[in-house]
């Protein structure tokens, strides 16, 4: 299809090909254009084309990681741990505020802390018949995460599953109650808020009503218009537990030997030296639960790498960029942390000793850690015939051609493969002798240079590996 924009001094044209899966040429103004399937050419004058969809001629750089050079890691780390105190609300149900219902949690926090804690008691006479029945107390929450005591002992953790874009999920419990008073305390926990869509400033956050104890399956006593006393963040971070100044004052204090180790509600701390050099710097936290980092004071954010990526959503064919847009097109990585690197700026750091605390809310192992730096291992294109391309390796020079082939080869950056139609020039030969040794080098793709293949659409794959300079 085309479309022409045109006023009384020029024109332009945009050609379109909405078929998901057939190329089209097309001839228009008595000029032949190739679009690719799922594809649209713009020609600024209706004639010459400046620009296709599908022919974007950008390099793919891989990156990878090194280790950090400066120390030996991660047996260097030398941790250091404390608990969060969480007594004043798991055991004595302390906050800051009370109110007989319960509370959207972003109405309560107000954007102060991801931690609300949600607190009420109930007393239990002796006739009563949840003294000697099954309880069990039953909470719905709209996410993310729900952490639940009673009577001050820890009886649970749920959390949204990943891919369900409703995080409502009901948490149950068996619970034992006594006679007298009985707390319950439920620190809803949450990990950032849906910023688009229709009325997302409206969507709640937290636990909602009912929260209900439940007798022998039989729901005996609503307990949402209980007073409900709220206290917003954690002991730990209002302290500064992260500022290494702020933390001396507390009266809690930080113990090097053992180290606890699958331990919710723990902070670690260490020292380290910071990554030779000037390249990115990333720490791998992988053996870790969920919880909060922080580099000499400076907020790294939230990490999770526990949190698998479920291994059903990739799919076994082909990721093909072509047909409309959905959020389970062409997913990687499946059944492998959602994120474990997490990026420390090289302004957060300094030339002498830098500290790494971390805030454990599931529980997790520290002595996995380390700080890597992040490098271009190798740049690929993958370029439809006619285009001029760039490979760089930026401040380092090329040392290997280690794929070329120009008609219709396969795969993708890191795994291409020839094609039977691909022409029997030796791309990688001709690449070599232009671009070996080389930070960057440029050519045009033509069939003049790279031959003449058995295919109609021609394109032009290469992969080049970086000189590595091991520090």
């Amino acid at each position: 299809m085309a479309t022409i924009y045109e006023t009384k001094e020029k024109s332009s044209c945009f050609l379109s090909n909405t078929n998901t899966k057939i190329d089209a040429n097309v001839n228009f103004g008595g000029i032949n254009y190739f679009v690719p399937a799922w594809s649209i050419s713009i020609l600024p004058d209706c004639r010459e084309e400046a620009y296709n969809t599908a022919k974007v001629s950008a390099q793919t750089s891989l990156m990878i990681k090194k280790l950090n050079k400066a120390e030996d890691e991660p047996s260097s780390l030398k941790w250091m741990w404390r608990p969060e105190l969480i007594e004043s609300t798991s055991v004595q149900g302390r906050g800051d505020v009370s109110v007989n219902k319960i509370v959207d949690q972003k109405d309560m926090a107000n954007d102060a802390s991801d931690y609300l804690w949600y607190m009420t008691s109930i007393n239990v006479a002796k006739d009563d018949p949840m003294l000697n029945g099954t309880v069990t107390l039953r909470v719905n929450d709209t996410g993310h995460v729900l952490h639940a005591f009673f009577n001050g002992e820890y009886i649970g953790s749920q959390w949204s599953k990943y891919g369900n874009n409703n995080v409502t999920y009901v948490f149950e419990r068996n619970v034992n109650l006594s006679l007298g008073k009985n707390l319950i305390s439920l620190l809803s926990v949450t990990v950032g808020f849906k910023n688009y869509g229709p009325m997302f400033d409206l969507v709640g956050a937290g636990i909602t009503s009912p929260i209900e104890l439940v007798l022998n399956k039989n729901v005996v006593k609503d307990l949402s218009s209980n007073k409900w006393t709220y206290k917003v963040g954690l002991n730990g971070i209002s302290n500064k537990f992260f500022d290494t100044d702020c933390a001396s004052k507390s009266s809690s204090k930080w113990v090097s030997d053992p180290i606890p180790v699958d331990k919710n509600f723990t902070w670690y701390k260490t020292t380290f030296k910071a990554p030779l050099g000037n390249k990115p710097v990333v720490v791998d936290l992988l053996g870790l639960g969920k919880g909060m980092a922080w580099v000499n004071g400076h907020s790294l954010g939230r990490y999770w790498p526990s949190y698998i990526a479920d291994k059903q959503l990739c799919k076994t064919e082909t990721c093909d960029y072509r047909g409309r847009y959905s959020d389970s097109k062409c997913v990687s990585k499946c059944g492998e942390p959602t994120q474990r690197w997490y990026h420390v700026p090289r302004s957060f750091l300094k030339d002498s000793e830098n500290t790494l605390v971390l805030f454990e809310e599931f529980g997790g192992n520290p002595s996995g850690v380390q700080f890597q730096t992040v490098e271009i291992g190798s740049v690929c294109i993958n370029t439809h015939e006619g285009k001029e391309v760039e490979l760089s390796c930026q401040d380092r020079p090329i040392s290997k051609i280690k794929f070329a082939s120009f008609g219709s080869p396969q795969g993708v950056c890191g795994s291409f493969d020839k094609s039977e139609f691909d022409s029997e020039v030796d791309a990688l030969s001709i690449l070599e002798k232009e671009c070996l040794g080389k930070e960057s080098c440029s050519f045009k793709i033509t069939e003049e240079k790279f031959g003449r293949p058995s295919c109609e659409v021609k394109k032009l794959a290469v992969e080049v590996v970086c000189e590595d300079f091991t520090l």
